[in-house]
């Protein structure tokens, strides 16, 4: 049986937070009860527990109000399976023995509060009104905690956004002091690297022209004094070996005027001195003009490739730095691959020499593979480059994109390719990511926006 007030507000609180369930065996009890508390409550009634599980299983209640003693399943083990299933749902236990244990027994399984037969009523409703506000302030503390929680992990995650922002800030901010260095020293480095390099050329045909007239010298005839005189300066100054190491000698410093240049160059597309035109750029034609100035340089390290090509749009770039890009990413896949073949043939070599060794596995893969991938992502292209090479080092990989810092000899590298690398594709508002396993290969992932427009300001060439 259901007893209501018509005059209860909806809009006040929900529904079953003004719903009570009347559970007991004598008919008279439960529905004084009812109606009682149906003048504030919405009250449904039950004669046995496996009536009010059905009912509690059907709709939600804020109290439940039992008797202890019943046919069937019992007071006590309702209150078990009430709090068990619903706990939410406030117990009141009611019940004709007076027992200072079966309160404590009721209370420690949950009930709220044990009232003893007769009832007064006005104790009934005090009860349920506390039992109310003791729900009340509970769904409210845990709503509270579960608030807190859910902020707590946007906080969380919002202070793991504002540090990897810190940390692009100042890299960026790194990035830039040291383009503006690299622009400076490329300024002073430029006008006396071209000299050099200029005059080295007109030095090697000077020496060539020089030594074909002391050539023709050494065919003329002399008189004897002259002749001693000539052949004791000649020893003292080692002439034939002078002679000899002259072309090497210029050819050197020649080369070191040319490693001079380079690192000139370098530093000046670094600090972005090199500008070119702004436009609509075929990605696929950038990789393929870069993979055909390095197809010797491939076939020589034993580097095989293969392309993923997905359909791209033109994007807006500097079609001349994004080909810089790629020659660095494909160049140091090169070296990583052909430093991978290189040891992977000597393991073959010491194993071959083993004969306790399986031939199976001295016939290790001699070749290295790039893997270049490209797609498109929403308003994004991305392109891939994958090796099969050594890897990167874990504690390298924070560091591979700062100037000057290389894992080569010394003599084989500059530690400048990646930067300028990571600054070209950082003013095309794109992105640069690495994943590397040492030993297994590393990826580099480039995503560029495909509608962008010109970040770039002029300036001055030194």
């Amino acid at each position: 049986m259901t007893y209501s007030n018509d005059l209860i507000n909806p809009a006040s609180s929900a529904a079953s937070d003004r719903r009570i369930l009347i559970i007991d065996d004598e008919a008279t009890l439960r529905d004084l009860f009812a109606e009682c508390l149906g003048n504030r409550y919405e009250c449904d009634t039950a004669s046995h527990a496996t009536e009010g599980l059905e009912l509690l299983a059907q709709q939600e209640y804020a109290i439940v109000i039992s008797d202890v003693i019943m046919p069937g399943l019992s007071g006590v083990e309702l209150l078990r399976e009430v709090t068990s299933r619903y706990p939410d749902t406030i117990v009141i236990m009611v019940s004709g023995v007076d027992s200072t244990q079966r309160v404590l027994d009721a209370v420690r399984l949950g009930a709220f509060d044990y009232l003893l037969k007769p009832c007064d009523l006005n104790v009934l409703e005090l009860s349920v009104e506390r039992g109310l506000e003791r729900r009340a302030l509970v769904r409210a503390a845990r709503q509270a905690k579960q608030d807190l929680e859910r902020r707590n992990v946007e906080l969380a995650r919002r202070q793991s956004e504002l540090e990897q922002l810190q940390i692009q800030l100042v890299h960026s901010e790194k990035m830039a002091s040291l383009g503006g260095l690299a622009a400076g020293v490329a300024h002073e480095l430029n006008n006396p690297a071209g000299f050099i390099y200029g005059n080295m050329e007109l030095m090697r045909e000077s020496a060539e022209n020089l030594t074909r007239l002391l050539a023709l010298y050494d065919c003329v005839p002399m008189s004897e004094p002259y002749k001693s005189r000539i052949a004791a300066f000649k020893a003292e100054i080692v002439y034939d070996e002078l002679l000899a190491d002259l072309p090497s000698i210029i050819e050197d410093s020649q080369s070191g005027a040319e490693r001079i240049r380079d690192v000139v160059q370098n530093l000046r597309t670094f600090s972005r001195l090199d500008e070119a035109e702004y436009k609509k750029v075929d990605i696929h034609d950038g990789l393929e003009s870069t993979l055909r100035l390095l197809a010797q340089q491939f076939a020589a390290q034993s580097v095989t490739i293969e392309r993923d090509y997905g359909e791209l749009p033109l994007i807006d770039c500097y079609a001349g730095q994004l080909n810089q890009v790629w020659l660095n990413l494909l160049v140091n896949a090169a070296h990583a691959v052909h430093a991978q073949v290189t040891r992977v043939s000597r393991e073959a070599v010491h194993l071959a020499r083993n004969p306790h060794t399986d031939l199976a596995r001295a016939n290790l893969n001699s070749h290295g593979k790039i893997t270049i991938t490209t797609r498109r992502e929403d308003d994004r292209v991305c392109i891939k480059i994958s090796d099969s090479g050594c890897g990167i080092a874990p504690e390298h990989i924070k560091k591979i994109f700062d100037p000057f810092f290389t894992t080569k000899p010394v003599g084989e590298g500059t530690g400048l390719g990646l930067s300028i690398t990571y600054g070209i594709v950082e003013r095309h508002r794109g992105s640069i990511e690495v994943e590397s396993t040492l030993g297994c290969g590393t990826d580099f992932t480039v995503c560029l926006p495909v509608n962008s427009k010109d970040s770039q300001s002029t300036e001055t060439q030194p």
